[in-house]
This record gives structure tokens, C-alpha cells and sequence, in this order.
């Protein structure tokens, strides 16, 4: 189901993908071409990042663990590297 998308040039692209359920175990299934899509394959690490707002969990996000030790390098890094040439 590949759904409605909201576009602002500010915030990015968001899409709605599919709707999943979560059986008696806690589990979900991916669809098949959301994974192909995104590259999952089995034994991908997540990291799954929340929102609260009012006192609620209102927002669930995953993001691929290597995608986010990326993110934290580039953000990261350069401060890093500064402090190490000032002394």
C-alpha cells in the first residue's frame, strides 16, 4: 500500500507505507517490498526512536543503526576534530 505523502520542503517527504499489525508475540511483518526498498535484510539492527507529547507515547520511528552511528559521526566529528586540534 503505497499511500498518501505530505510534502513540505522544509520537513522532507513522508509516506504512508503500509498499515501492520502486531500479533500475540509483540512481532511485525514487514511488507516484502518495503524491505526490497529500504535494503532490510534479516539480522539489520534497529533503532527505534519515540516522541512524547502530552504525557504520550505518540510517534514510534525506525531507523537503521548504521544510518544513525552515520548521522552521529558527521554531526559529531567535526566538533571532535576541533577540540583535538585546540589542544
Amino acid at each position: 500500500m503505497s499511500g498518501k505523502t505530505a510534502n513540505n520542503a522544509e520537513q522532507g517527504i513522508c509516506n504512508v507505507e503500509a498499515i501492520v499489525s502486531v500479533d500475540e508475540r509483540g512481532q511485525m511483518v514487514l511488507p516484502k517490498d518495503l524491505r526490497t526498498r529500504s535494503g532490510i535484510k534479516a539480522g539489520d539492527k534497529f533503532v527505534l526512536v519515540s516522541w512524547e507529547r502530552d504525557g504520550r507515547l505518540c510517534c514510534i520511528t525506525l531507523m537503521k543503526a548504521d544510518e544513525l552511528a552515520g548521522a552521529v559521526k558527521g554531526a559529531i566529528g567535526p566538533l571532535i576534530n576541533g577540540i583535538t586540534k585546540a589542544r
